[in-house]
């Protein structure tokens, strides 16, 4: 609100702005709104001991706060509805605040000059969409899904896991959790589902992180019918440097580029790069410290030695030397960020399987007379995951670090690629002058770092014994 504030008035111009105005008086509401239903729900707990209903009904009033993008206010509104929100009702009420921003921000599209020959049948689809999570939202508030076999929740179940396709991840995780409450007759395996996602659904933070980072991927996907690649990539002398404004959200760089696009389009890249840079060592490097933790010594030092040899490369200069040697380019990118990661993954699995193969249930395998593979990878490796996995969401937001360093550098992706180090390499020549040419792609690394980083917290928590 302060921020929005500072804008309302233009010093230079000596003029108000009426948007700046309309979003500074929305936020001071909600400002407002906010302390007095924190004073309610203070009184009622010291009071009565529970939340009141008054007290939940002044929280709901707040759902109209996603019109200027406040999703914090959104999603407590959400939670604010039903008295003991289930995992399906989170899981809903964020896809359908995912689904909203999607739409939202492809709909600044029609203020272009033109628009993409898919974005009326893009649009329609994302629009049917967001008023199918309406209903699933409404009927998820009022039912809990129990586990019993039902097929209508199969169904469901089904078409929401194949929803995720479009991007819309909450889709395809509320879909798979209906799949295993309805079709699945082993009740721990339920109950090992109902557990974790009951623990990361309560963290409000890694339920924000988990929020961005599908928004950030859905909105990659719906680009592709949405967005024009033109208004990113290509020059335009007649347009550059223009201030923020309904066409150019963002502004237009030193080339005439649309910011906004370049950084929608920034976003495919950075999620590839910081993906497949991650499952890469995951693999390889899981793969390697596995078999040096649970096979002999001789061949437990030779991998290791080995593997140490390369840990002893810092992992940024590695990478600088292998595109200094191959050229600057995406896959030349993700071979240099795999490669120096690899020994920091295998030697968290080698510890995991040290411990994890002296436990009674391996010992009881090998009596049994199972061959060692198959006990390593039927019965070490998936019980020693839980810790790669975490692992693997921290990875993904370094992994995004470091090829927004490396392309503000000029080694990371071609110049002319939009990506997020490109455009912030871009934006930092015009700091004094067009500060915003920075800002917005340097806004855009932090909030999806630090939305990898909020999940991976709450994954770590939930995935911890210790923390039951």
């Amino acid at each position: 609100m302060v921020i929005f504030l500072f804008n309302v008035y233009d010093f230079s111009e000596d003029t108000w702005s009426m948007g700046w105005g309309i979003f500074s008086l929305a936020y001071l509401l909600i400002s407002v709104l906010q302390g007095i239903i924190t004073y309610c729900i203070k009184r009622d707990l010291l009071t009565e001991g529970t939340i009141q209903k008054r007290s939940r009904i002044l929280g709901a009033i707040q759902l109209p706060s996603i019109l200027v993008g406040n999703v914090f206010s959104t999603a407590f509104a959400f939670r604010m509805l039903r008295r003991k929100p289930s995992i399906e009702y989170t899981l809903s009420y964020f896809m359908l605040i995912a689904q909203f921003l999607i739409v939202g921000v492809s709909l600044f599209n029609v203020f272009k000059p033109y628009v993409s020959d898919k974005f009326m049948m893009t649009m329609t689809v994302l629009t049917l969409f967001l008023i199918m999570d309406i209903v699933l939202v409404l009927y998820f508030n009022r039912n809990d899904v129990v586990h019993q076999k039902n097929n209508k929740l199969k169904w469901l179940g089904i078409a929401l896991f194949l929803r995720g396709v479009t991007g819309n991840l909450f889709g395809f995780i509320l879909g798979y959790s209906l799949l295993v409450k309805s079709t699945n007759r082993d009740a721990s395996a339920v109950d090992k589902w109902n557990k974790l996602w009951n623990k990361i659904t309560r963290n409000f933070t890694a339920m924000l992180g988990l929020l961005f980072v599908i928004f950030t991927f859905a909105i990659s996907v719906a680009s592709i019918g949405t967005f024009v690649y033109s208004f990113a990539s290509e020059n335009n002398y007649e347009a550059m440097l223009l201030e923020p404004s309904l066409m150019h959200p963002f502004g237009t760089d030193n080339f005439g580029r649309d910011v906004f696009s370049r950084i929608i389009y920034g976003a495919r890249i950075s999620l590839i790069v910081g993906v497949v840079t991650t499952i890469i060592p995951f693999v390889i490097g899981g793969g390697l410290g596995a078999v040096a933790g649970y096979f002999s010594k001789s061949l437990d030092n030779v991998i290791m030695r080995i593997l140490d040899v390369l840990y002893a490369i810092p992992g940024i200069l590695l990478a600088i030397a292998i595109i200094a040697a191959f050229g600057s380019s995406t896959t030349n990118l993700i071979i240099a960020l795999s490669v120096g990661s690899i020994p920091t993954y295998a030697r968290t699995m080698r510890a995991n399987v040290m411990m994890v193969s002296n436990l009674e249930y391996v010992e009881a395998a090998k009596a049994l007379g199972e061959s060692e593979w198959k006990i390593l990878f039927q019965h070490v490796v998936p019980n020693s995951l839980a810790p790669m996995i975490v692992k693997a969401t921290f990875t993904i937001g370094g992994a995004i670090i470091a090829t927004s360093s490396l392309s503000f550098l000029g080694l990371g992706v071609e110049p002319h690629v939009p990506e997020w180090g490109n455009v912030l390499r871009v934006g930092s020549e015009y700091l004094e002058t067009h500060p915003y040419l920075a800002i917005f792609p340097g806004i855009a690394i932090i909030l999806l770092v630090l939305s990898f980083n909020f999940f991976g917290d709450g994954l770590r928590d939930s995935l911890d014994p210790k923390m039951d």
